[in-house]
């Protein structure tokens, strides 16, 4: 979904770098000091172009897992390839797997957690809306994709965050509706200039969102195009970063 130009971009802020360890397929970024730190999983988009280089060493997701240790967070960004909607299985298995490395690590509270989706990754969120674990504290989504494009072969329902959303949480893919849970709040990042096949995703999200009265907090970029983080050097796009970043943040540490 990316051309060169993108991966090879500067993140539109300049964070202290943090110190990085790479665990297989996993890379954390860790905050200085000692303590138990929140923590995020930061899904980066999918599908990358294939001669892409792999996307935890993009300055893009590099810059947002040094934004977040800044603050104190404890950041896992698990490399994820994507080919065909096939693969979408092996992916979520994967991030569910990086949020359970997180959660085991003794330098992270357990029990508050979020996860940042961006671009073709938001398609995973539907089983973080459909079953919201309690540890989950919130979750991010920046230009996500949240429906199957047109033209695409058939995608599980349960990559279908809209359709996931329209169910009460706690109601599995097949399973009897039950009485809404709390879900945790979502922290959408909307540009203004987004591409016109992920556009309608967002709208027809936003929409469900509002309609149930589930908690939607909207960072709107209006001059910002898909990827700003990495492709608008603007004030506008840094302070949007920020909005979102501390917004999840306060989730995150809320009592």
């Amino acid at each position: 979904m990316m051309g060169t130009v993108f991966w090879e971009s500067p993140f539109v802020l300049d964070p202290p770098s943090a110190a990085v360890e790479r665990h297989g397929d996993v890379d954390l970024h860790v905050p200085p000091g000692d303590g138990r730190h929140p923590a995020v999983v930061v899904v980066h988009g999918v599908p990358g172009p294939p001669e892409a280089p792999d996307a935890r060493d993009w300055p893009l997701y590099r810059g947002y897992g040094a934004l977040l240790a800044e603050a104190g967070v404890l950041t896992a960004i698990p490399r994820l390839t994507l080919a065909s909607p096939d693969d979408l299985y092996t992916v979520a298995a994967r991030v569910a797997a990086a949020a359970e490395m997180l959660r085991a690590d003794p330098r992270v509270d357990a029990d508050r957690l979020g996860l940042w989706f961006f671009s073709g990754a938001g398609l995973l969120l539907g089983d973080w809306l459909r079953d919201p674990p309690a540890w989950m504290r919130g979750v991010a989504a920046t230009y996500p994709l949240l429906a199957p494009l047109p033209g695409w072969p058939p995608v599980d329902p349960r990559f279908r965050p809209i359709d996931a959303l329209d169910l009460p949480a706690g109601a599995g893919v097949g399973a009897a509706q039950t009485e809404d849970a709390a879900r945790p709040t979502l922290v959408l990042t909307r540009a203004g200039r987004e591409r016109p096949e992920v556009a309608p995703t967002i709208e027809a999200f936003t929409a469900v969102a509002q309609r149930r009265g589930i908690p939607l907090c909207v960072v709107d970029v209006p001059n910002g195009q898909h990827g700003f983080d990495a492709l608008d050097h603007t004030e506008e796009s840094r302070a949007a970063v920020r909005t979102a970043r501390d917004t999840l943040l306060t989730l995150l540490t809320a009592p």
